[in-house]
């Protein structure tokens, strides 16, 4: 509640609730910015601070149940159907746009994300495909009620592409330890997808939207980097500040015990399936 009233909701009201960013013309139709910058850019803050898991980097680490995994990932491409196309003050036109961009940018995603662990490492895993339509349907979040089709193919391409490399490349580089790769995912593909709706959007698509840089209009393109730029660093400050308040008061991590065995055992007393 606390993260959701100093760091959630003046963003949304920057860019949903008339604030500055949405006087200037910025444009988030489902949350790019509001959602997923703001949460990936607290979980990076919020790695770095707290450090990472004792092990970390050299105790392989598996993910903790594959199946439901792609359970989870097959809940959130239908979710996304509702909370990304299905706005409520969007024209039925506007509605069935949005769907189908967001169908497209997320296999458009998980295809390259496939294709990229397979050029990496001999074979793809459904782990990876199953991110790479997450990056998809978090990119084209912003975009989805502005782009056409083929723009968000290519905005699915751009974050599986995007996504990948940060979470396999750029992550073991800088060490900081994001085990559900929020920043990767969610900070980087929304990033993408707000700088992609400044390129792609078009007025033939949303007459209530804008055209972007490619249709002749780079003011709007202009806008959507100052947004991503004010958000990035407004959640950072505030995440910093947060966490160290927090810690002040409370522990920020459990102790050692705890952590060795699980939380599944320290603290509820059950023990997870591996698969």
């Amino acid at each position: 509640m606390l993260w959701l009233t100093v760091v959630y909701m003046p963003v949304a009201h920057w860019l949903w609730g008339g604030g500055w960013l949405a006087r200037l013309g910025g444009m988030d139709f489902a949350g790019g910015a509001v959602v997923h910058i703001t949460a990936g850019v607290t979980a990076l803050v919020a790695a770095v601070m707290v450090g990472p898991r004792r092990g970390y980097g050299r105790v392989e680490m598996r993910p903790h149940n594959i199946p439901l995994s792609v359970c989870g990932g097959a809940f959130l491409w239908v979710g996304w159907c509702g909370f990304s196309a299905g706005w409520g003050v969007a024209s039925m036109t506007t509605v069935t746009g949005a769907f189908v961009a967001i169908q497209v940018a997320a296999a458009a995603a998980a295809l390259t994300w496939t294709a990229a662990e397979t050029l990496q490492r001999d074979k793809p895993t459904v782990l990876g495909t199953v991110s790479g339509a997450v990056a998809g349907l978090v990119a084209v979040a912003p975009a989805a009620g502005y782009v056409g089709p083929l723009s968000a193919i290519v905005i699915g391409i751009g974050a599986g592409g995007a996504c990948y490399m940060v979470v396999n490349f750029v992550k073991p580089i800088l060490g900081y330890d994001d085990s559900l790769d929020v920043f990767g995912m969610h900070a980087v593909g929304g990033t993408w997808g707000m700088v992609a709706a400044g390129l792609f959007a078009s007025t033939a698509v949303n007459p209530d939207g804008s055209d972007g840089l490619f249709y002749e209009y780079p003011y709007q393109f202009g806008v959507q980097l100052a947004a991503v730029m004010a958000v990035w660093a407004y959640t950072a400050v505030v995440t910093f500040l947060l966490v160290k308040a927090l810690t002040a008061v409370m522990p920020a991590r459990v102790d050692d015990d705890a952590e060795l065995v699980g939380l599944d055992l320290a603290q509820h007393d059950e023990r997870g399936c591996w698969v």
